[in-house]
Formats: structure tokens, sequence, C-alpha cells
């Protein structure tokens, strides 16, 4: 009896993460939380940076407090694009989406 080998010849050795994910239906969630954080992780840095207080930025956004805490949970992905462009806005960025 012939013994399987532990290598394959040639090629990739398994799927990509992004495979897996759209097989297991949940690609799209995963994306768009990672791109959620990748974003609450940026706004904290500059914030951080200009030294810009939470009662500060929801000052500047014309906002609640309680809704900039939405927009910095990185768990809560109920925010909307018009959020994100005035957060952007209130800490002199832009907000740049592309479809790929």
């Amino acid at each position: 009896m012939k013994k399987a080998s532990s290598r394959k010849k040639s090629g990739k050795v398994g799927s990509s993460f992004d495979d897996f994910l759209k097989e297991d239906g949940t690609y799209e969630v995963v994306t768009a939380r990672a791109i959620k954080r990748v974003l609450v992780r940026q706004l904290d840095e500059l914030m951080r940076r200009e030294q810009i207080s939470k009662t500060e930025l929801a000052t500047r956004m014309k906002t609640s407090r309680a809704q900039l805490d939405r927009l910095l949970d990185p768990e809560n992905d109920s925010v909307t694009l018009g959020t994100l462009t005035r957060a952007a806005r209130s800490v002199g960025r832009h907000l740049r989406m592309e479809l790929v």
C-alpha cells in the first residue's frame, strides 16, 4: 500500500482565508466589521494626535455623545456613510471609498 504524500506537488497548499469565509457565508459581515475597525482605529489615532475629546468631536459633528460612542464602537456596524463622512470632516480628513 502506498503511503500518502504529505506535500503537494505544486500550487497553493490550501484555499485562502477569503475563500473560506465565502464558503462559510460570512465574508461580507467579516469584511464590513474589519473595515469599521480600521476606520475606528484611524479616527481614534487622529483624535489622540490632535487632542480632540469625544465631547469636542461630537460637537464638531453636530451629534450626540451617544451617537459618537456607537460610531467608535468597532462591534457596532450600524453606522451610516453620512456619519462617517461627518466624522472625517470633523478631524480635517475626507472619507474615500471604492468598489474593487
